[in-house]
């Protein structure tokens, strides 16, 4: 076990970004699946790579703030999207998120392509847009941090400051409406709170594996606690342990990538809490067995 890593500067840079932004993914993301649309945040997250590739061609530079605004409009038109054909298209929603992916993601991948050895293009750098599509997190720089930082800010702040607004509209609907709490209002700061954790996680953990940080750490904690705030905190601390442990991982081992690395432990802490939390399927099977023998 090298401890040596943990002053390296460029490493501490990198596990500070990834920690933050997953700590505030597991966090938001509780609410999406609490809400059922993780499948929508994933359809979200692979059409913001089109917005990306988009504001490289028109301001020819990868500022990171310019490209998580790219991501983040071309994740609302894509939500604009799925509401518009699914409100007047007879086809089922999963077909119109699929849709909806692969169009906004096939564009992003014609237009990186289109700009490549174009000579238009000859006097931007476009190196290191292709790490928006799997990420590259080992790439992350300062300003990438601090871009993740002010989001996570946002995201939790809004979560904090209406917290009992949307745990009202979360889990139970009527009364929500009854006290005057506005529906359309709590589904669009849901919806952006996600969508802006997206836009700067891109580069992190790429289009292909960005939802995965908002669906893996709440299912952990759904599966542990039927509590509301214990399960934010769980998604919260798993989130954030499987960035340190997959970025730890990453920097030690040679040719591990640290964005599908955090993912995969994210899915491991899942995987096990399905199987062996008091809500999981062993307990569930001892319970059927007790019961039968009863």
């Amino acid at each position: 076990m090298d401890i040596s890593i943990l002053t390296n500067y460029s490493f501490l840079v990198v596990v500070f970004g990834t920690v933050i932004l997953a700590i505030a993914s597991g966090m938001i993301g509780t609410v999406s699946v609490l809400k059922g649309q993780s499948l929508i945040g994933d359809a979200i997250g692979h059409s913001s790579f089109a917005g990306i590739v988009i504001s490289f061609i028109l301001f020819q530079q990868r500022n990171p703030v310019i490209l998580a605004i790219g991501a983040l409009f071309s994740g609302i038109v894509a939500f604009f999207s799925i509401q518009l054909i699914d409100k007047n298209a007879k086809i089922t929603l999963d077909s119109v998120l699929a849709l909806v992916l692969s169009s906004f993601f096939g564009l992003g991948m014609v237009l990186k392509s289109y700009i490549q050895g174009n000579p238009e293009f000859s006097n931007a750098s476009q190196a290191g847009l292709q790490n928006y599509i799997f990420g590259q997190a080992a790439y992350l720089m300062r300003n990438d941090v601090y871009l993740i930082i002010l989001a996570a800010i946002v995201s939790i702040s809004l979560l904090l400051f209406f917290y009992k607004e949307i745990k009202i509209f979360v889990f139970d609907k009527q009364f929500a409406r009854s006290v005057g709490i506005k529906a359309s209002f709590l589904n669009w700061l849901i919806l952006i709170m996600s969508m802006v954790l997206i836009s700067v996680g891109l580069k992190a953990v790429g289009a292909i594996l960005i939802s995965s940080m908002l669906i893996a750490p709440a299912i952990t904690g759904l599966q542990w606690s039927n509590r509301f705030p214990m399960v934010l905190l769980i998604a919260g601390i798993v989130g954030g342990l499987s960035a340190f442990i997959g970025t730890y991982i990453s920097s030690t081992i040679q040719n591990i990538p640290t964005g599908p690395m955090i993912i995969v432990i994210m899915s491991i802490f899942a995987f096990l809490s399905v199987l062996f939390s008091p809500k999981g399927l062993f307990a569930g099977l001892l319970r059927k067995r007790k019961g039968v023998k009863g």
